[in-house]
């Protein structure tokens, strides 16, 4: 189809092609939501032409006259600023419109209408493009969306009122006024991850619980992928139909086989791809048509090949999300769900899962390969493991949403390479964490160009929210962030990070099969005093500690195991110990209420019989299952299998550095669980309308000190000076009216002024991270960032706890606090002003970057004194999508 032509009374706009974004409505049903283009116009034609009298009258609040061909045509021409439409496909049909024209008097407020197909007005469209248009109209500088809607138009009424946002009707008669307040809000919120959670999981149930599985590549060869994924579906006892295509075999692996996907018996759920790359295109517009569900692409040959093939897969994404369907890679391994609802084996591995309680995302294929066949042989078993491959529709975000419900499931590991919407994932996280661990493998990388760097001077990368797409939606992989921000999101989501997929399975192991420690107190039992000697250092390098055990416990262990042994922490009891010694000294260092956990170290050539002494390890640990105990059987091959009675597992590593680093996660991660949780709390002396009223003065780029100063103001930030060549060496001028930094935590009267020079100086930036989006970073000014790089990160929006967390993480923090050099600073002030500017750039997503330097910290009950200010404005062409 070719591009119309803009009218010549139009000046042809920049495409905001990051408001392209898949979307789920409620009945699990995909879609892609995308803004309105010149070659839609026929597309707009068709979809008018379809809509019923009733649906025309709604639309048009009074007598039906559909309006001419060419008045509709010239609805797919707007600027994407003042006038906004954003269309949900179904196919290549529109399936729904939404459309904003900004008033021109009133320019935060605008009209928004909507139209749905007639047979798909009961899916959910209308609350799907409500968020969405929200969203674009929030970033455009749009305040309040009005509506008016006929009053015997329940279903629109319903999405208004059901939608979280800020909502005033006017008096009810036949036509009823709506004002919304497109603000995030935290019930809107709330209401927008409910409805995303429940169509999520109902998009996913094809996939994971399919009742008939196609495989479109099926060969008659044994061990070619095509051929292994059909026996492994037959050979995992998968209930359903499976359907081998391949136009030129009667049977594949005994199962018979057909032409086509148009010439099976029923249209399957689940269809899996593995044909040579340039045919998947056209099998998927296949299964599409055959009324196919979701699609698992095995086949390469797509993003790792180059621009041409990162661009076939995002029309391969973009064609199955408006097709109603799924998509899993391409570049994957296939998916793997062992619970009893599904007993799914649809990859090509000859290593299959045993039955467990650990589900397992991948982004990488080939390694999928080597995580399963290490999993058997370490006997972790799996509910389910999918490699998502080049992930361009399903993500990892959406996996953690299936496996947050699934009772089978009580472990989830990531392997993460990138990340598609990090605030989504963070988000998502923090509701599962508390519940089921959530560990992930990520090497982090190093600091690429427009990322946060250490000293804080923020990056130059695009706001953005490349889940919008997808997650990596095809796209060139952005840089990768920094390590710091790595570590910050997974630290404010209760994820435990790993550097490494041993690391990332003996975490598992422990997590998979024994409770977190309810603390950090280690006991250590051993017959040997050099591996012990390595234990307790390898406990402290993990956060744990190993302390004198309890004179009762001491009293308890030399009655048991006679004057040679000693009682101290590590427990030797000497090369000559026995079974019952071990289950004596286990059960007395578990009773002691100084201890959280056990590390058991047994050398057998030193002992006889390490079947007793793994029996006496396991009825210890089955006597006391509120602490988690782990082994480190060295030397010994094969005493893992000693170590597991039915459903009662104790971990065992071949080195016990293993076993204190997996001890060490599991306290952390039960520290975080057990931590109150923040609030992002709401702040007195914020004047959102009047930062917006000076933002829509501003062009992209930096903005002027004077109304930098001002933007701070306006969320209760005081700036003394932004005059050019002021600086941490400049005598500060104070602006007619203003005070001196913070107004918390001063007093009235009080002159922090005359104490500018009693603590150190700090500084706060805001980066636009390209892939976390904003990441607040914190530090003292010269070498304590220059050179130790003493900085630390985290993810808006921050809460109270982040923010508290935030500036007492330094390693600096004894400065700040008291512990060194003074009376330390007005932590509380310099706390709020964090979560003011968090605020800040939440509530303000022009703001691409933003620098408070220096800020001078003050004594306690003086505040903070922010010197100086700057702001830099992203162009309004590449503002991000919703979050």
């Amino acid at each position: 189809m070719t591009t119309p032509p803009y009218p010549e009374d139009l000046q042809q706009p920049a495409y905001p092609e990051d408001l392209e974004q898949p979307g789920l409505v409620r009945t699990g049903r995909s879609t892609f939501v995308r803004p309105i283009r010149p070659e839609d116009a026929d597309r707009l034609v068709a979809f008018v032409g379809g809509l019923s009298r009733a649906t025309l009258a709604y639309r048009s609040l009074g007598p039906v006259i559909r309006a001419r061909d060419d008045v509709i045509r010239r609805g797919a021409y707007v600027d994407y600023l003042n006038e906004l439409a954003l269309v949900a496909l179904a196919g290549d049909e529109i399936a729904g419109l939404v459309r904003y024209v900004r008033d021109t008097e009133d320019p935060d407020h605008a009209e928004v209408t909507f139209t749905i197909r007639d047979d798909d007005q009961s899916e959910g469209f209308g609350r799907l493009l409500l968020e969405h248009i929200a969203a674009a109209a929030r970033a455009r500088g749009i305040r309040v969306l009005k509506a008016d809607v006929l009053a015997d138009n329940t279903r629109m009424i319903n999405v208004f009122l059901g939608s979280g946002y800020r909502v005033e009707s006017g008096p009810p008669g036949q036509i009823v006024h709506f004002d919304i307040a497109v603000d995030p809000q935290a019930q809107a919120v709330a209401r927008a991850e409910r409805r995303e959670h429940t169509a999520v999981r109902r998009s996913l149930r094809p996939l994971l619980e399919p009742r008939s599985v196609a495989v479109i590549g099926a060969n008659r060869s044994p061990l070619t992928i095509g051929h292994e994924i059909v026996a492994n579906l037959l050979r995992g006892g998968f209930r359903g139909s499976v359907f081998p295509v391949n136009p030129r075999a009667g049977q594949v692996a005994g199962a018979r086989a057909y032409p086509s996907v148009r010439e099976l018996p029923e249209p399957p759920d689940l269809a899996l791809i593995a044909v040579r790359a340039e045919a998947v295109p056209d099998v998927v517009r296949e299964c599409a048509a055959a009324g196919v569900k979701a699609v698992v692409v095995v086949s390469t040959g797509f993003g790792e090949t180059g621009a041409a093939g990162r661009s076939t897969e995002l029309e391969l994404s973009r064609f199955a999300r408006a097709s109603g369907m799924r998509l899993v890679g391409p570049n994957c391994m296939g998916v793997v769900n062992t619970t009893p609802a599904a007993r799914l084996a649809a990859t090509f591995s000859p290593a299959l899962p045993t039955p467990g309680r650990v589900a397992m995302s991948s982004q990488s294929g080939p390694l999928g390969l080597a995580v399963l066949d290490f999993a058997r042989r370490l006997r972790l078993g799996f509910s389910g493991f999918v490699s998502v491959g080049h992930a361009v529709d399903v993500s990892t975000n959406d996996l953690l949403q299936w496996w947050e419900e699934d009772p089978e499931t009580s472990v989830i590991l990531l392997h993460v390479e990138t990340f598609g919407n990090p605030r989504r994932f963070a988000r998502i996280a923090r509701r599962v964490a508390p519940r089921k661990p959530i560990i992930a493998v990520h090497p982090g990388h190093g600091h690429a160009t427009g990322q946060v760097d250490p000293g804080g001077r923020g990056g130059s990368g695009r706001r953005g929210d490349p889940e919008s797409r997808g997650d990596t939606a095809g796209h060139a992989d952005p840089p990768g962030p920094s390590d710091s921000a790595v570590s910050s999101l997974f630290a404010q989501s209760g994820v435990i990070r790993t550097r490494s997929l041993q690391e990332l399975f003996d975490a598992a192991l422990l997590l998979a099969h024994q409770p977190p420690p309810p603390g950090n107190r280690v006991a250590v039992i051993t017959n040997a005093g050099g591996p012990a000697a390595l234990t307790v250092g390898a406990c402290v390098a993990s956060g744990l500690r190993v302390p004198p055990l309890g004179e009762r416990t001491r009293e308890t262990l030399r009655t048991a195991l006679g004057p040679g042994a000693e009682v101290a922490n590590p427990v030797d009891l000497t090369p000559m110990a026995t079974a019952a010694h071990y289950r004596q000294a286990l059960d007395a260092v578990l009773a002691d209420d100084g201890i959280d956990a056990a590390i058991v170290l047994f050398m057998p050539p030193l002992a006889d019989k390490p079947d007793e002494v793994a029996a006496a390890i396991l009825d210890a640990a089955e006597a006391a299952p509120s602490k988690p105990v782990v082994a480190s059987f060295l030397g010994g091959a094969g005493v893992a299998d000693l170590l597991h009675r039915g459903e009662l597992v104790v971990p065992t590593y071949a080195f016990p550095e293993s076993a204190a680093a997996s001890l060490g996660h599991a306290a952390a991660y039960q520290a975080w669980r057990s931590t109150p949780a923040g609030v992002v709390p709401d702040l007195p002396r914020v004047d959102t309308d009047r930062a917006r009223a000076l933002l829509a003065g501003c062009a992209p780029g930096p903005v002027p000190p004077r109304i930098a100063a001002e933007l701070l103001d306006s969320y209760g930030i005081a700036v003394r000076d932004t005059e050019p060549g002021s600086g941490p060496g400049s005598e500060p001028r104070s602006e007619p009216g203003s005070e001196l930094g913070s107004e918390s935590g001063s007093e009235p009267g009080s002159e922090p002024g005359s104490r500018l020079g009693s603590g150190p100086d700090a500084f706060l930036s805001v980066g636009a991270d390209p892939v976390f989006g904003p990441v607040v970073a914190f530090g003292l000014t010269g070498d304590y960032a220059d050179l130790m790089a003493d900085v630390a990160h985290r993810v808006t929006p921050l809460s109270d706890r982040d923010a508290r967390e935030m500036v007492r993480s330094l390693r600096a923090a004894p400065l700040l606090d008291g512990r060194v050099g003074g009376p330390g600073v007005d932590l509380s002030a310099l706390e709020e002003t964090v979560l003011r500017i968090s605020a800040m750039v939440e509530d303000l997503p022009e703001i691409e970057a933003m620098e408070l330097r220096p800020i001078r910290l003050l004594p306690p009950g003086d505040g903070v004194a922010v010197t100086r200010a700057t702001i830099r404005l992203a162009d309004e062409t590449r503002k991000g999508g919703p979050s």
